[in-house]
């Protein structure tokens, strides 16, 4: 059994109630999970403790860098801007393929090097010249509670906040953490039941439900990811099916993203993705009415630009995550045709450009570089 932290690395949570036998269920994810005194979910950071569930994360993060939004990858929201990203540690998926395992995956609450009250992120991300704030690198599903407080003190401070999720969360939590976030990338790693079950220890349509909810009943900006694994989830009739079911029940305005799989954590045994066969889901994508869809983790210049649904005029030319053409209106609109780009831009676009800065927290509260 994990030894109980710290008082002080517990954090009170709403998701969850009591069993007849002692046991205390989680009703955070469709896992539900169910827990003896001191054991903790798959996710790993949150744990029976007194009879309650607690989080015992809040305030701790695996560490801060500075990112372009083109990473998360939005290409619809704010581009060119920067974005303060973090993560904490765990994952309430088991995917064989993770390629953030070292945080996802961890183990080891000394990964929880960077501890930052969510209003010291807020002001460190306004001192850096960000946008927005991303929860990404391990799902903020799991560190619900700490994602909302900061994203409130975000908001507070005139930043946007960003989930990079996977989706597998139950309706009533689902509520409460995206009332607060203004953008999301969802990881929809496959259209077949059989991958979320035997590749990721989860299950497919919970992430659906997510997708049509955040499509019908919110204002949220969404753009979808999907890592295309060769042989697993890279077929055409599997793009066809999912851009389809995209087309019909999301709309024909959300962006996806096929990006490239490259060997990695339980899955070493497999070729990286080649080039190729993002272009063939890309084009999969267009003939089946998608209007923007992107390749990443290659070089491709036209496949990570944004083109007029109106006219095909180039309206963003990305080059990697540098911004190399911008031929929207200051209305967000085709200068050309005057369709309207969906999306949230400012009049102009950012500069941040593709740089990475890593920064630590208390580095900024002391004045050092």
């Amino acid at each position: 059994m994990t030894e109980i932290p710290t008082k002080l690395d517990l954090h009170p949570t709403r998701y969850w109630r009591r069993l007849d036998d002692e046991r205390v269920v989680c009703e955070l994810c469709p896992r539900l999970c169910k827990l003896k005194e001191g054991q903790r979910g798959l996710c790993f950071v949150r744990m029976a403790h007194r009879g309650e569930i607690v989080l015992t994360t809040y305030g701790r993060s695996s560490g801060f860098c500075v990112d372009p939004i083109e990473k998360k990858p939005l290409n619809h929201f704010y581009p060119g801007t920067a974005v303060l990203s973090f993560g904490t540690a765990g994952c309430n998926l088991a995917c064989r393929f993770c390629q953030n395992w070292d945080m996802s995956k961890s183990r080891q609450m000394d990964t929880l090097a960077d501890a930052a009250s969510p209003e010291q992120i807020a002001r460190a991300a306004a001192r850096l010249g960000c946008r927005s704030v991303a929860f990404t690198y391990n799902d903020p599903v799991i560190f619900l509670e700490y994602a909302v407080d900061v994203a409130r003190a975000c908001h507070e401070a005139g930043l946007a906040a960003v989930a990079v999720t996977a989706g597998e969360i139950l309706p009533e939590p689902r509520r409460d953490l995206f009332a607060h976030i203004d953008a999301a990338n969802v990881d929809l790693k496959a259209f077949s039941e059989d991958f979320y079950q035997r590749l990721c220890g989860g299950s497919l349509q919970p992430v659906l439900d997510t997708l049509v909810w955040l499509a019908e009943e919110t204002t949220v900006w969404v753009e979808l990811t999907t890592l295309l694994i060769p042989g697993h989830n890279d077929s055409d009739d599997e793009i066809d099916r999912m851009t389809r079911w995209v087309v019909e029940r999301l709309g024909p305005e959300v962006p996806m993203h096929f990006t490239a799989f490259h060997p990695d954590f339980k899955m070493l045994d497999l070729p990286p993705t080649p080039p190729s066969t993002l272009s063939r889901a890309r084009r999969i994508a267009l003939a089946n009415g998608v209007r923007f869809a992107y390749t990443g983790n290659v070089h491709d210049e036209r496949g990570g630009s944004t083109f007029c649904p109106g006219c095909g005029e180039l309206l963003i030319g990305r080059d990697w995550y540098e911004l190399t053409a911008w031929h929207l209106d200051d209305e967000g609109c085709c200068r050309r045709c005057k369709a309207r780009c969906p999306g949230r831009f400012d009049a102009r676009p950012g500069s941040w450009g593709p740089r990475r800065l890593p920064v630590r927290l208390g580095d900024l509260a002391t004045g050092r570089p």
